[in-house]
């Protein structure tokens, strides 16, 4: 059904309000750009546009926009351009476009031959696309067994190539044979420790040290070392040397998932000294909080009165039987 609208001099604000309340299903489309132009030059000289109240200019440009089904933003332009020149104008523009060779049938082929052969390199594929064409006769690849090898990758840049290869899998969890994830066992045996580290904060800019907190689980025997950076270089010293100081036979060894822990450096210094590796599981946020509290209670109330810069040694002392070792 067509609907041929004109004499916009008969609308008012009021009329086009309650045409915009009553005509939500409704579409319009127009035959020509010019002939559209001219009716919302038309609508704006009959309702006298600049010389209306802000909300009545905004229900007619609502009406403009409902009927000419453009973006408020180019209506705003047309009506800004309405002002300044007094008529409305399409000024086409002439754009040298080049002839078009391969089509989109020829991007999906590209693509399902990609899929097929695990996406080769350029000449790989054009070999491909000569030997089905002159072979094989097949003449889907007669365009594509001319290609070069540059415009070649120019295809597998386009949009329909992406959209055609796209792959949807759901997420993997990651895999890494470091420790076993789950939490630890005593069984009211001393040896289980719960490992973490904590930074004593940055002083006049320069970086504070890193305290090594380790803790068992039944004793509540605890020994802190420290260190200037978590690295190799720094860590696994300090952290051997903690080992030694606990007075039981070590059994097991449980840390949160961070680097400076989950490591082969590490995982071999365990299994040198016949130590369980084992690191917390993902969204159980209990399973290392033994050491977390003693983080709060022990290392931040021992330590808060004073910021340490990384060179600058640091003791523990206090009744809670462990050792601080220095860098």
């Amino acid at each position: 059904m067509q609907i041929h609208m004109h004499d916009p001099e008969e609308w008012d604000p009021e009329k086009m309000r309650g045409f915009l309340e009553n005509s939500q299903g409704l579409e319009f489309q127009t035959e020509s750009r010019q002939e559209l132009y001219g009716w919302i030059q038309a609508t704006l000289v009959a309702q006298e546009y600049f010389h209306l109240k802000k909300k009545e200019r905004g229900v007619i440009r609502a009406y403009l926009r409902k009927v000419s089904r453009l973006s408020l933003a180019h209506l705003t332009r047309l009506i800004r351009q309405y002002r300044r020149d007094g008529i409305l104008s399409s000024a086409l523009k002439t754009r040298r476009c080049f002839p078009t060779t391969y089509t989109r049938e020829d991007v999906a082929l590209l693509a399902e031959t990609d899929r097929l052969h695990q996406r080769l390199s350029g000449p790989a594929t054009r070999c491909l696309f000569e030997r089905a064409w002159k072979q094989f006769g097949d003449t889907k690849f007669e365009r594509l067994a001319q290609i070069s090898v540059s415009h070649l990758y120019n295809l597998r840049r386009r949009d329909e190539y992406r959209r055609h290869c796209a792959e949807f899998d759901s997420t993997k969890s990651v895999q890494i044979s470091i420790g076993e994830r789950r939490r630890p066992d005593p069984r009211d045996r001393p040896g289980f420790l719960r490992v973490d580290t904590v930074h004593q904060g940055d002083w006049e800019g320069v970086k504070g040290v890193y305290h090594i907190n380790a803790v068992d689980a039944v004793t509540q025997w605890e020994v802190v070392g420290c260190v200037a950076r978590i690295s190799e270089h720094y860590l696994l010293p300090v952290l051997e040397a903690i080992l030694h100081q606990f007075p039981f036979r070590l059994l097991g060894f449980h840390t949160d998932n961070g680097s400076e822990y989950v490591n082969h450096t590490v995982a071999q210094l365990l299994k040198t000294l016949l130590v369980e590796f084992t690191k917390s599981r993902s969204g159980k946020s209990q399973d290392n909080a033994l050491v977390e509290g003693k983080n709060g209670a022990i290392i931040r109330n021992t330590f808060n009165g004073d910021t340490f810069p990384a060179n600058t040694p640091s003791w523990c002392t206090s009744s809670t039987p462990r050792i601080s070792i220095p860098i």
